[in-house]
């Protein structure tokens, strides 16, 4: 089953509203603050290049930001501990949805974000079975 931002989704085979889990709307919130710290650290959501050093620098480094920007009153590295956060939001909606058999996915940032960062972990070694 593939699930955009744009369609709430219920759990497969089941109709209680227990089940229900709206993986659509997580991902359109998530995407829209990540569009939000986007503007604030000039991403361009084109720019291969730049998403793929960004992703890097998210599975090397983003942990460390988040704690040192947390305790800084450097708006850009807030912004990009923020994204870093989000990222990670992003990943866990998309694991947690894809247990169930829903494919989620958001928009343009969404995808050229979590391509970049499927990328940079292959590359890294980090999935796939791959090493560096």
């Amino acid at each position: 089953m593939l699930v955009s931002a744009f369609q709430p989704t219920k759990r497969k085979g089941t109709d209680a509203m227990s089940g229900f889990e709206n993986y659509g709307e997580e991902a359109l919130q998530i995407e829209r603050e990540m569009v939000r710290k986007g503007f604030a650290l000039n991403i361009d959501w084109a720019d291969e290049v730049q998403l793929k050093t960004l992703a890097r620098e998210a599975l090397t480094h983003g942990l460390e930001q988040i704690d040192s920007a947390s305790r800084s009153d450097d708006i850009t590295g807030r912004a990009k501990a923020d994204f870093f956060g989000l990222a990670q939001l992003m990943l866990k909606v998309m694991e947690d949805s894809a247990g169930e058999g829903i494919h989620t996915h958001g928009g343009i940032a969404w995808k050229a974000f979590s391509k970049a960062l499927w990328t940079e972990a292959e590359r890294l070694g980090l999935v796939g079975g791959h090493s560096r």
